[in-house]
């Protein structure tokens, strides 16, 4: 049995960093187009840039084959360089010996990427590209929510 395929989109803002913040995703497979964002009031853009890609792939009831379009170039290429994989082997420490960040999310991301067959793309951010531009807006408006702006 094949697997579904499912594009997601996602992006994480943050106004100040640390500061308040927002994620935002777009689901589709086929016709069928889900929105997903949230957010925090004292974060990081980079937790923000993991929340939506972590609530992105748990919302899929079934394993997927995911083709996953980010602009964040830490998540990117964490994973595709393997980079998250050797910091949870040594204990959540990079190679320069120093703490590899946000290490609750990573647990949570690749438990997923175990699930799920995953193809990670780079795209710029703010160049246009439609769904990523969805995804800051929806970013963009949680951030505000928490900020009180």
């Amino acid at each position: 049995m094949s697997l579904t395929h499912v594009e997601i989109f996602t992006d994480g803002a943050c106004s100040g960093n640390p500061g308040p913040g927002g994620w935002g995703a777009v689901l589709r497979c086929g016709d069928t187009v889900k929105e997903l964002s949230g957010g925090e009031a004292e974060t990081t853009n980079n937790r923000m840039e993991l929340s939506a890609v972590i609530a992105a792939l748990s919302a899929l009831k079934r394993p997927c084959r995911v083709t996953l379009t980010s602009d964040s170039k830490y998540v990117v290429d964490a994973v595709t360089k393997g980079w998250a994989k050797k910091w949870q082997a040594n204990s959540w420490v990079k190679p320069d010996k120093k703490p590899a960040l946000n290490p609750d999310l990573w647990e949570k991301l690749l438990a997923l990427l175990d699930v799920h067959e995953v193809t990670f793309v780079w795209v710029k951010g703010h160049a246009g590209h439609p769904e990523n531009e969805r995804c800051d807006k929806l970013a963009v408006e949680q951030s505000k929510k928490w900020s009180g702006i």
